[in-house]
């Protein structure tokens, strides 16, 4: 079965074929995905990086197949650069390039070659920041249920997001992830990058934010944001509430 590389910024991934279905994820750019079914104007993928599956409007299609199995280097920043045809792209945190070439300042993506500025460089794929230190930058992002990209993210697609740009792989959704690691049994016991899950009111894990330090989550409600927890939940200070209820906690990396 052919798989194909994303050209897109990104693309959205639909829980049915049609733009009246709720918007389940993104595949991002330079993320690898097969072809599973066609209805109409509509593909359903499965994506390569977190097995997703979803819908795509083929107006939204711009790919190559992909050939052999080169991995691609994920962004930490964002990244100005331009197509062949000279027309321009910005790429977010956690697409993906392929063979960087910082002195031609070039990459690849499938068949294609884009060009990047001057302050191209390795910074933009490696990074010495803790996980919670990479979190941080994405503050005040707003929330887009089904965003997995600082310009519109929900709180599984942020926490998929900083594993990602430290080479570690996630699944999509809060109650995937809370399966994930290995579980700690206090909130005193947690450490920063610990990963919290919240239930709703049917016991469903529906919610996930990451330990900043003792006391402190970050978490996408509303906007990327960082409010106390304690064993109880998160307890927002400006409404003097609690907003989710803690179900488990569990360790990743």
């Amino acid at each position: 079965m052919e798989k194909y590389i994303c050209e897109n910024v990104f693309v959205p991934l639909r829980s049915g074929p049609s733009h009246r279905s709720e918007m389940l994820s993104q595949v991002l750019f330079g993320e690898k995905y097969i072809i599973i079914d066609q209805s109409g104007h509509w593909i359903k993928v499965e994506t390569d990086f977190d097995n997703y599956h979803g819908w795509i409007d083929l107006d939204h299609v711009q790919h190559s197949i992909v050939q052999g199995d080169s991995c691609g280097h994920v962004l930490n920043k964002n990244l100005l650069c331009y197509k062949s045809d000279k027309t321009k792209l910005v790429l977010e945190p956690g697409c993906e390039i392929y063979s960087p070439d910082f002195e031609e300042k070039t990459f690849f993506a499938g068949n294609n070659v884009f060009t990047a500025g001057k302050e191209f460089n390795k910074s933009f794929i490696t990074t010495s920041d803790s996980l919670p230190d990479t979190a941080m930058k994405f503050i005040n992002s707003p929330y887009i249920w089904g965003g997995r990209i600082p310009s519109g993210i929900d709180c599984s697609g942020l926490t998929q997001l900083v594993f990602k740009i430290h080479g570690i792989k996630i699944k999509r959704n809060s109650w995937q992830q809370a399966e994930s690691g290995t579980e700690i049994s206090f909130i005193d016991e947690t450490v920063p990058g610990d990963l919290v899950f919240f239930d709703d009111d049917c016991r469903k894990i529906s919610h996930v934010g990451m330990i900043l330090s003792r006391g402190l989550v970050i978490h996408a409600s509303g906007r990327v944001r960082i409010d106390s927890i304690d064993h109880q939940g998160i307890f927002r200070q400006e409404t003097g509430k609690y907003t989710h209820h803690l179900r488990t906690i569990r360790r990743i990396a």
